[in-house]
C-alpha cells in the first residue's frame, strides 16, 4: 500500500492551503520544520479537528459528525469507519510515541510512528513505513520546539525540514473531537493487547459524543476518557472468533463506573499507572464472519453527564 506519510502529508497541505477557514495557524521553526497549531494558540473547530483525525488517521478512515443527544443534552458526536483497521488505527492513528525533550513533552500520533515501527503493534500488523516525509501530530499545552522536530528527524530518519507537527491541547476543541474518533482505535487497541491478531479486523465502526472544551488539561484528559468509555461505540467485522472479546469493553475493568478524573488523580496523573483495561470503549457489538455477533458493554448516559458537568 501507499505510504502513510505521503497520505497524511496531503492532508496536512490541506490544512496549510486553508489556515484562515478552518482558524488554525502555522509556523516555520528554526530546523524548517513546520507546525499547524489546531488548538495550541489558535482556536480551531469542528472541521479542524475532522480533519486533524483523518491526517492521523493517514486518510484511511471517513470521520465526520452528527448530532445526538446525552442525558438529553444535545452534543455534537464524532464517527469514524475503516476498512484497513490494523494499519490505519494501531499504525497510525494510536498515541503510542511519547516525545520528550529538555525544552517539551507532547504525545505522538500519527504516521511518523510507522518510520520508526519500534512498538509491537508494527510487528503484529506487518507494517513499516518509508518515506522522505513525517507527519506526527502532538497533544500538548505548548508548541513543539526546535529540539522535539530535530528528535522526530533523527527517529524517523528524514530531514528537519521535512517534518510536520500538528499541535493541540486536549482543552480544544480539535483535542475533543480526535478523542471521540479515538473509540474503534481503542477496541483493537484491546484486542491486541488481550493477544488477539489485528490484522483479523476487517472493518471498524466508531463513534463517541465530543466532550465539552475544559478549562485545563487535567480536566479535559478526564472529559475526553469519559466520553470514550462511557459513550464510546463500536463495531467490528473480524474473521477469528476469540475467548476475550467481553475482555475489551471498559464494563471489563476494575474501575469501571468512576470519573476519568477520579481515576487519573489517584494514580497521580500517570496513564501508565492506571489499569489498562479502563480505556476501553463503553459498547462493543463483534460480528464474527460466518460465526456468531457478540454484544458487550453499554452507554452509561448517567456517568457521561456527570463527567460533562451536564446540569
Amino acid at each position: 500500500m501507499d505510504s502513510l506519510n505521503r497520505m497524511a502529508l496531503e492532508l496536512a497541505d490541506e490544512a496549510l492551503e486553508f489556515t484562515e477557514e478552518l482558524d488554525v495557524g502555522a509556523f516555520e521553526l528554526d530546523n524548517g520544520a513546520t507546525v499547524i497549531d489546531f488548538g495550541v494558540e489558535h482556536r480551531g473547530g469542528l472541521e479542524a479537528g475532522l480533519l486533524l483525525a483523518e491526517l492521523q488517521t493517514a486518510g484511511l478512515a471517513t470521520v465526520q459528525t452528527r448530532v445526538d443527544d446525552v442525558a438529553g443534552a444535545t452534543f455534537p458526536h464524532v464517527e469514524l469507519a475503516c476498512d484497513r483497521p490494523a494499519v490505519a488505527l494501531l499504525g497510525a492513528q494510536k498515541a503510542g510515541w511519547e516525545l520528550t525533550v529538555d525544552d517539551y513533552e507532547g504525545l505522538g500520533s500519527g504516521p511518523a510512528r510507522a518510520l520508526v515501527a519500534r512498538e509491537g503493534e508494527y510487528e503484529a500488523i506487518d507494517y513499516v513505513d518509508a518515506f522522505e516525509f513525517a507527519v506526527l501530530a502532538l497533544e500538548s499545552d505548548a508548541y513543539p520546539t526546535e529540539a522535539a522536530a530535530e528528535q522526530v528527524a533523527d527517529l524517523a530518519d528524514v530531514n528537519a525540514e521535512s517534518v510536520y507537527l500538528p499541535a493541540y491541547r486536549t482543552a480544544s476543541v480539535a483535542g475533543s473531537v480526535t478523542a471521540a474518533a479515538r473509540a474503534a482505535e481503542l477496541a483493537l487497541f484491546r484486542l491486541y493487547e488481550l493477544g488477539y491478531d489485528p490484522t483479523n479486523v476487517l472493518t471498524a465502526s466508531g463513534s463517541a459524543p465530543v466532550a465539552p472544551v475544559a478549562g485545563d488539561e487535567e480536566e479535559a484528559i478526564g472529559r475526553t476518557n469519559d466520553a470514550l468509555a462511557y459513550g464510546g461505540r463500536v463495531h467490528l467485522t473480524v474473521t477469528e472468533d476469540f475467548e476475550e472479546f467481553d475482555a475489551v469493553p471498559s464494563s471489563a475493568a476494575e474501575r469501571y463506573g468512576q470519573p476519568f478524573a477520579d481515576i487519573f488523580a489517584d494514580a497521580d496523573w500517570d496513564a501508565s499507572a492506571v489499569d489498562e483495561g479502563v480505556f476501553g470503549p463503553a459498547q462493543v457489538t463483534i460480528d464474527v464472519t460466518g460465526g456468531p455477533t457478540y454484544a458487550l458493554g453499554e452507554v452509561r448516559e448517567d456517568l457521561l453527564a456527570e463527567g460533562f458537568g451536564v446540569a
